[in-house]
């Protein structure tokens, strides 16, 4: 039996003017997704129970059958995990975002998506700058890097970037016990940034200004049961995101790089599609994370989402489709985002998403696109998300 799955992370849209009332998932030309509603099952998923973080970590954690009200213990240290760091006894690692401040507003939380060389340069003269043997500075990519600080540091209430886009920084700065080392290094960042040459250059060329950092997100590491003993399965996954490496690396899957992979609108879709289809010669499950529609939902662009939908529908969900239906074995699919990102908002909301579901033992009831519409008309709606994976998995 081969399985894939495929998540678009963010697709999940309300119904928007400038698309004529429709969705991105109702506007996008999908057919492979829309053959897999229509020829399997259609219904909906909550991933993130009501009371924790709305954020791909709790989400992806749902999504791969675990549950996060059990297991999470926060982004970073998931993050952190992708990169091998041991965050030492006594501290709390946090996700450290390059961003746009502007007049003390949040203009954009990804900096224009900043080269990661530029990005580290900055993080790196914050770090001379800062010189603090408590404080550790490690590199990741783009805008994504991660911070470890002693506690109680770790304790301080902190608020996402992508939060509060176009709003004011000062009221969701960190705070609580230990904010305060947190503010400093903000605060130190702001006032070094402007400054680097960096932004003169990025200044000249129209680009975003990287004006500052922005540290949220932070914890501990978790401890999750490997995948393979608790489903016995073996699998892998494709992404470009560290948060999705990060649990992976937790269960025990290999992450497969492809060149070109970005995290962001313009990553290889092809590239993806391909080697998800190389992949199950070796596992029996593959399982593609694309950020694309999360992005463009974050950067509000309705346009962008939608071509972001129909590229992985192309390069990646057919020729999934196409492999799994020449196979000999038998085979399932299964096409869900994580969480909802509606452009009108630009952040993540805790609605359930539509998933959609085909192959042996499948059986299709009332033929429907792949749409949020469709999803709420069904009659199958899991309230818990991890409970998900077994459903996909189970025999019959």
């Amino acid at each position: 039996m081969k399985y894939a799955i495929v998540i678009p992370d963010g697709a999940a849209d309300v119904a928007l003017d400038e698309l004529d009332g429709k969705t991105p998932l109702e506007a996008a030309a999908i057919p492979n997704m829309d053959w897999i509603a229509g020829n399997g099952k259609c219904g909906s998923v909550a991933n993130v129970p009501p009371d924790m973080p709305c954020g791909s970590d709790v989400a992806i954690l749902s999504v791969l059958g675990y549950d996060p009200a059990k297991v999470y213990t926060g982004r970073a240290p998931l993050e952190a995990a992708a990169q091998g760091i041991t965050i030492p006894p006594g501290q709390s690692v946090f996700r450290c975002n390059v961003v746009t401040i502007v007049d003390g507003v949040m203009e954009d939380h990804a900096a224009g998506h900043i080269a990661t060389e530029e990005a580290w340069a900055l993080i790196e003269a914050l770090r001379d700058a800062t010189n603090d043997e408590e404080i550790g500075f490690y590199r990741g990519v783009s805008y994504r890097h991660l911070v470890t600080i002693k506690d109680p540091a770790g304790q301080a209430h902190t608020t996402p970037p992508h939060a509060i886009l176009g709003r004011p920084v000062a009221k969701h700065m960190p705070s609580g016990p230990g904010s305060e080392v947190l503010c400093d290094l903000i605060e130190r960042s702001g006032t070094l940034f402007p400054q680097h040459e960096i932004n003169a250059v990025r200044q000249d060329l129209g680009e975003d200004p990287a004006t500052s950092i922005w540290l949220w997100g932070q914890g501990t590491m978790p401890r999750l049961e490997p995948f393979q003993a608790r489903f016995g399965k073996t699998a892998a996954v494709i992404t470009a995101v560290d948060l999705v490496r990060g649990i992976a690396r937790l269960i025990g899957w290999p992450c497969i790089d492809v060149d070109g992979a970005t995290g962001y609108i313009d990553t290889n879709y092809a590239g993806k599609g391909a080697a998800a289809v190389a992949a199950l010669d070796e596992m029996d499950m593959i399982v593609v994370h694309v950020e694309a529609p999360d992005e463009a939902a974050h950067g509000a662009d309705a346009d962008a989402k939608i071509h972001a939908l129909e590229q992985i529908d192309q390069h990646i969900v057919g020729p999934l489709l196409e492999r799994l239906q020449a196979e000999g074995h038998d085979w399932r699919i299964l096409a869900l985002p994580d969480h909802p990102t509606p452009c009108t908002v630009r952040d993540h909301t805790h609605d359930p998403v539509p998933f959609a579901m085909a192959g042996k033992d499948v059986a299709s009831v009332v033929s429907a696109p792949f749409t949020e519409a469709a999803a709420a008309d069904s009659d199958l709606h899991i309230s818990r998300g991890c409970e998900l994976m077994e459903y996909f998995l189970s025999p019959g």
